[in-house]
This record gives structure tokens, C-alpha cells and sequence, in this order.
């Protein structure tokens, strides 16, 4: 479920907010943009919201800024520790897309920000097809994350990183589960959403899917 990639995020807990504003070359065109992506799921989130992949808070300021209740989910301790000194309130807790606790209210819309693409594509259909139980007719789930048109796009931005040498970033591209937006659509539709993708940097896709 995501949880074998916690020790690298808690040694980058403390950094991750130098890494999105682009300090890290490695990094800087993952994260491009980044301010305007976070806008673009905040905008199409409706109602009640289920945030996973709290990380250090930074969707969640854009969506409690545009006056939506948040529920936060976050496996990694100093992260979440992170989040509440940034938004004392917040409503965060131990979980993650697959096995987290029920909310107080009924979610509406489901987001995520830099987070999905710790699932295998199997764990991404258990994941979805729980959203798609979860949700009510027309709900959302909107998420922006890095993924590839197609392998042959994911090996040639793997070549393009370590030509640049850019070796942590290669070596996470290798690592981590992320996937197609092919895969995505099929797991998508076949769990009763219309979705839609729209490139947003070099690296990162807006997924929006609504409920039939």
C-alpha cells in the first residue's frame, strides 16, 4: 500500500518543502508549476473532501483557503507532524489509500497531490474501486501525479535523467510504481468514472474522475 517507501519520506520530510519550490535541479521540472497544480485540484474539488498524501500541508492550505472541509491522510509520522505545525487544526491521520480510518462525514471528493504512484497498478484498481463504493453519484476524485503516456516515454525520461546526471532522480523513476495514464483511464472506467488527463509539466498529469 504505498507504506515500503516511508523511510525516504521521512528522511525528506524536512526538505520536501525546499524540493517543491525547486531548490533541488533534480527535481525542479517535477515539481514545475507546482503552485498552479495544486490551484487546479483545489478548483475541482467539491464538498467534503478526503486528502491522502497529506504530506506537509500544502494542498490542504489551498483547500481549506477555498473553504472545503479536509480530512487528511498520512502515513509518515514526521510528515503529518510537519502538516499540523503548518495548519494547527487539521484533521490528519495514520493511513493511507487503501487502509485508512472513516470519516466523521461522507466524502465527496478524493485528492491527492505527488502520492498515487506508491501503489502498484494492482494496489490503484483495489484503491479505486474502494473510492468508487465510497462515493456518491457525481463525486470526484482528482488527483496530480507523475505518470507517463506510455513505458517507452518512462524509459526515455529515465535515459534523459541520467544523460543529465541526475542519478536520484533516475533512480526514483526506476523505483517507483508509476504508471500509464493508459492504465490509469482503463482502471478508471472500469469502476463506473468518466475521466479526463491533462498534462501540467514534463512530469506530472491532473487526473479528474467523475462518478457515473
Amino acid at each position: 500500500m504505498g507504506r515500503e517507501f516511508l523511510d525516504i519520506f521521512e528522511d525528506w520530510a524536512e526538505k520536501y518543502d525546499d524540493s517543491v519550490a525547486g531548490i533541488d535541479p533534480q527535481y525542479k521540472e517535477v515539481f514545475a508549476q507546482y503552485d498552479t497544480i495544486l490551484n487546479e485540484v483545489s478548483k475541482h474539488a467539491k464538498g467534503i473532501v478526503l486528502e491522502f498524501g497529506v504530506g506537509t500541508g500544502n494542498l490542504t492550505e489551498k483547500l481549506l483557503k477555498s473553504g472545503k472541509k479536509v480530512y487528511g491522510i498520512e502515513p509518515s509520522r514526521p510528515m503529518r507532524e510537519l502538516a499540523v505545525q503548518k495548519i494547527p487544526a487539521l484533521d490528519v491521520k495514520d493511513g493511507d489509500f487503501i487502509d485508512f480510518p472513516e470519516t466523521a462525514d461522507p466524502i465527496e471528493s478524493i485528492v491527492s497531490s505527488y502520492a498515487f504512484h506508491h501503489l502498484t497498478d494492482s494496489e490503484k484498481a483495489i484503491a479505486i474501486e474502494k473510492y468508487a463504493s465510497m462515493l456518491p453519484e457525481y463525486g470526484k476524485v482528482i488527483f496530480a501525479d507523475t505518470m507517463f503516456e506510455s513505458d517507452q516515454a518512462k524509459e526515455k525520461a529515465i535515459k534523459d535523467a541520467e544523460a543529465k546526471g541526475y542519478s536520484e532522480l533516475a533512480e526514483d523513476l526506476k523505483r517507483e510504481y508509476y504508471p500509464t495514464t493508459g492504465v490509469l483511464e482503463s482502471i478508471f472506467i472500469s469502476n463506473g468514472f468518466n475521466v479526463t488527463f491533462q498534462q501540467m509539466n514534463d512530469f506530472v498529469w491532473l487526473v479528474i474522475a467523475n462518478k457515473r
